[in-house]
């Protein structure tokens, strides 16, 4: 079996006002000098192979497939 994370961000110039109220909200609660929140999404996934290489091709396919929102979101796959 092989442990996996896909982490999945929204691209650079993209509207974040989920990030936006999250940086407010921290700032109101006394976290001063937070300068920018971007928020994004963490997929733990386990897969029932142990070819890593394939592992990692199956990762990406379900990122660019459903995970992630490939118009405004990119990802990373990290193989634990």
């Amino acid at each position: 079996m092989i442990k996996a994370r896909v982490t999945v961000t929204l691209k650079n110039g993209v509207l974040d006002p989920q990030g936006k109220a999250i940086e407010h909200a921290l700032d109101g609660l006394g976290f001063s000098g937070v300068g920018q929140v971007r928020q994004g999404k963490v997929f733990d996934i386990v897969l029932e192979t142990s070819d890593r290489a394939e592992a990692e091709a199956e990762l990406k396919a379900m990122a660019e497939k459903l995970l992630a929102n490939m118009v405004i979101e990119d990802f990373t796959v990290e193989v634990l």
